[in-house]
């Protein structure tokens, strides 16, 4: 017979925190032993990751939140963060509305990414070379998953989106001190190859691809990828949702009032 209550306290299963009056431990540590000694990426890799990374794993993690934080008003969760402090929510209302709106077409691409460059990795542990692995997963993504591939192209950064090389530099970096192995860096630089000659012009690989290739050379499984880009992402809905409520504003759409969508029905207003 179960003891009185185990039947609740075996409800959820958990070994990310512990409790007790007056103790509080994240993965085992003592959150007064992380508290000034831990950075907010060595915090996000021991909750979702279950250790500590070293100094090296922390700062590549690091520079790619950094990268992705804010893409403009234009990009669609942003806008949303502040069409909505317009319409009255708070801060977190407006947080949440953006995140909502990170999904597999827009915020979902380094998930994707991450997902191809592994189908490429496996392919060469089975003895198929860069070149051949990444041809044969480029088209099969292309034919069987979606016309658009993840982490290359982008409407506005053309030929080049200016956070990837930077991002890539760093990788290059941790690879030739033994952080991480460069491979995946390998494999988004083959992609590129292949996919510029098969367009016939430079098609940028993106904050997305680039921000993947450091998730997986770091291990971090693919769903993480957009964990990590919401968390990245909420920092430049929450700046612009604050600036926002500082500037006023009622019920701003997503554009001015003078300008009219096109009508497709019957009957139209001249």
């Amino acid at each position: 017979m179960k003891e009185k209550g185990s039947d609740v306290s075996e409800w959820w299963s958990t070994e990310i925190i512990d409790m007790a009056p007056g103790q509080i431990r994240f993965r085992g540590h003592p959150v007064e032993q992380l508290i000034g000694h831990v950075s907010f990426p060595q915090m996000i890799w021991l909750m979702t990751r279950g250790e500590l990374p070293n100094e090296g794993e922390s700062k590549l993690l690091e520079a790619a939140l950094v990268a992705a934080v804010d893409h403009g008003p234009q990009a669609p969760s942003i806008a949303t963060a502040r069409m909505a402090v317009t319409c009255g929510l708070g801060l977190n209302g407006a947080m949440a509305s953006a995140v909502n709106m990170l999904d597999d077409v827009h915020g979902g691409a380094g998930e994707q990414a991450v997902e191809l460059y592994l189908l490429i990795s496996a392919a060469m542990e089975e003895g198929k070379s860069l070149e051949q692995a990444s041809s044969e997963q480029l088209d099969r993504w292309l034919k069987n998953r979606s016309a658009y591939l993840p982490g290359f192209g982008h409407r506005f950064h053309k030929p080049v989106d200016p956070r990837a090389p930077r991002l890539l530099a760093l990788v290059d970096e941790a690879a030739e001190s033994g952080i991480v192995s460069g491979k995946f860096s390998s494999i988004a630089r083959g992609l590129q190859v292949l996919i510029n000659d098969k367009k016939g012009k430079p098609v940028p690989l993106n904050i997305d691809g680039a921000t993947a290739v450091i998730y997986a050379e770091l291990g971090f499984a693919a769903p993480l990828a957009r964990g990590l880009f919401c968390l990245s992402r909420s920092v430049g809905a929450m700046a612009h949702a604050w600036e926002q409520m500082n500037q006023g504003g009622r019920n701003k759409g997503p554009t001015p009032p003078n300008y009219r969508w096109s009508y497709t029905g019957p009957n139209p207003i001249e």
